[in-house]
């Protein structure tokens, strides 16, 4: 198993922490099957790793099939999802589990990465 440094925006890291965002949108899937994590990464100005959450499923779809889906727990607007996905055919959404906020932010040399992905970048247990 393993997991996975997400960049995520800090107005989303809220929705997520506070449990009112249950799905992560991404335009591309991970190639590997064995994540299980994904180590929430909070972009400027906050710039450090917040919490880490559980990967429940890993949903790969149309855009449409995917907002009907998840549309209720989605955090976001039916206008920003729609957008975000303009001119796609796949849309993939990670179902978010269970999350440990950690007591002190930890930097990116703490977890032993040297740069910010853009999207994501896997970490090996």
């Amino acid at each position: 198993m393993c997991n996975i440094l997400m960049s995520i925006k800090p107005q989303y890291v809220e929705k997520i922490l506070s449990g009112n965002k249950k799905y992560e949108y991404r335009k591309n899937l991970a190639k590997r099957n064995d994540i299980d994590k994904i180590i929430i990464y909070s972009t400027a100005p906050i710039m450090k790793a917040v919490a880490e959450v559980d990967i429940e499923e890993i949903i790969e779809s149309t855009p449409d099939i995917l907002w009907k889906k998840t549309k209720l727990e989605s955090g976001i607007t039916e206008e920003f999802f729609y957008k975000y996905y303009k001119n796609k055919t796949t849309a993939v959404a990670y179902k978010l589990g269970n999350i440990k906020i950690y007591d002190k932010p930890k930097s990116l040399n703490d977890i032993g990465v040297k740069y910010v992905p853009q999207s994501f970048i896997y970490l090996d247990k």
